[in-house]
């Protein structure tokens, strides 16, 4: 049994400690755009946001959820919350495994010419890890929701 809501204050640490423990992206963790599955015990076992950025894009980030939680359909209720409260054009980015999972939510993978300069620049970068010191990196997707 789970409880979706706004995280609030208190839950900062948690969702930063469950970003950390599954590897994504720990920047952009203000804790005012995100919403979390709590358990019975109010504690933090899944995460989603919607973080803005700088030239005015959203993205859907930080979709994570504890290992003992997972296969329970907690992050899709958690994407599918943030989709009913904002309105597209949302972006995300993710693995390139992870594609087909934001393929059900109507997302779309952009080709670079079609991604905002912000994420073109991610996925150069990365791809440069990729080349120089880190081959075992996936590439990175960005993708849409119109």
């Amino acid at each position: 049994m789970f409880t979706i809501r706004k995280a609030v204050q208190k839950d900062s640490g948690a969702i930063r400690s469950l970003i950390w423990k599954v590897h994504i992206n720990p920047t952009g963790l203000n804790w005012r755009y995100f919403l979390v599955a709590v358990d019975e015990q109010d504690r933090v076992i899944a995460t989603g946001q919607i973080k803005p950025h700088r030239d005015g894009t959203r993205e859907l980030a930080s979709i994570a959820t504890q290992a003992d939680y997972r296969g329970q359909g907690l992050a899709s209720a958690i994407i599918n919350r943030l989709l009913a409260e904002n309105p597209p054009p949302l972006y995300l980015k993710c693995a390139e495994h992870m594609g087909p999972f934001y393929l059900r939510f109507y997302f779309r993978i952009l080709e670079p010419a079609e991604m905002p300069a912000e994420y073109a620049r991610d996925v150069r970068m990365l791809d440069r890890l990729r080349r120089t010191v880190a081959p075992n990196i996936g590439h990175l997707l960005v993708m849409k929701l119109d």
